[in-house]
């Protein structure tokens, strides 16, 4: 699945270089990228505010993203008229992927622990593949214009904005099929939100907000490189495909979402 994705992101990049140069007789300059890095995801699976859950679950996400530079007229190959919106914002457009393993962490699965219950949490394990699309409004603090001018700059930058999100999630235990007392923790076998129990392997939609600071790095007239640090979260508590009843169990209150640390390379179209 993971070859099939990288495929699919290498021929968008291809699609949109091409679509760049046709569209930029629409006065707006165009810039596309790719995007890869490690993803820690919150969910409900380990212990809340636990050290190993947060370094245990995390995952690799991938993308390819596309950007309108108002600051440049592709057209007349010159700036557009100044103005503070053309020289401080760019709007980002974005296709990621990103998949995480999932396992129970902390005190209630360490090797002191010996019951049936202990044992269940132990021998349980999860994952979810999502696939992002969205936007993005990216806001540079200082000049457009002055850091593509210079090479080997910096252009810091903070951007909000919302995706919608398909999610595959997987829940499985070493024990047998869950759904059974002798299997399942007992909590996950509570029915909530219109499910059966508080697991699920089904497929699903959701949207997210989406919240990234990071900068950029001038490495040629037509190139950066990019670093980036993201919220994102989802509107929805089963992305991990675990969402026991929360009229019971006070401790899952909140929905899925994750934080993920991206390296991208972004190309200027002329």
């Amino acid at each position: 699945m993971l070859r099939n994705n990288l495929l699919s992101l290498l021929t968008l990049i291809i699609l949109l270089g091409i679509s760049g140069e046709i569209n930029a007789q629409f006065g707006f300059s165009h810039e596309v990228g790719v995007i890869a890095g490690p993803v820690a995801f919150q969910s409900d699976y380990g212990e809340r505010h636990d050290l190993s859950t947060n370094a245990g679950n995390t995952g690799l996400g991938i993308g390819i993203i596309h950007y309108l530079n108002f600051s440049y007229t592709a057209e007349c190959n010159c700036y557009s008229p100044e103005t503070y919106f053309n020289d401080h914002f760019k709007l980002r457009t974005e296709l990621s992927y990103n998949k995480t393993e999932f396992k129970h962490f902390g005190e209630w699965v360490s090797p002191d622990r010996t019951s049936l219950q202990a044992d269940q949490l132990r021998a349980m394990e999860g994952n979810s593949a999502v696939t992002n699309l969205g936007m993005q409004l990216e806001y540079f603090p200082l000049s457009i214009r002055d850091f593509t001018a210079r090479i080997g700059s910096l252009g810091p930058f903070v951007s909000l904005g919302a995706q919608f999100s398909y999610y595959n999630t997987e829940a499985t235990s070493s024990l047998g099929p869950l759904g059974t007392p002798l299997t399942t923790y007992p909590k996950y076998l509570t029915p909530y939100d219109g499910r059966q129990y508080g697991f699920s392997t089904e497929s699903g939609s959701v949207w997210s907000i989406v919240s990234s600071v990071g900068t950029r790095y001038k490495l040629a007239p037509l190139s950066d490189l990019m670093v980036d640090l993201r919220f994102q979260y989802y509107f929805s508590d089963w992305v991990d495909g675990l969402n026991p009843n929360k009229d019971l169990y006070k401790e899952n209150k909140a929905n899925d979402w994750l934080v993920w640390f991206n390296v991208g390379y972004i190309y200027y179209l002329q």
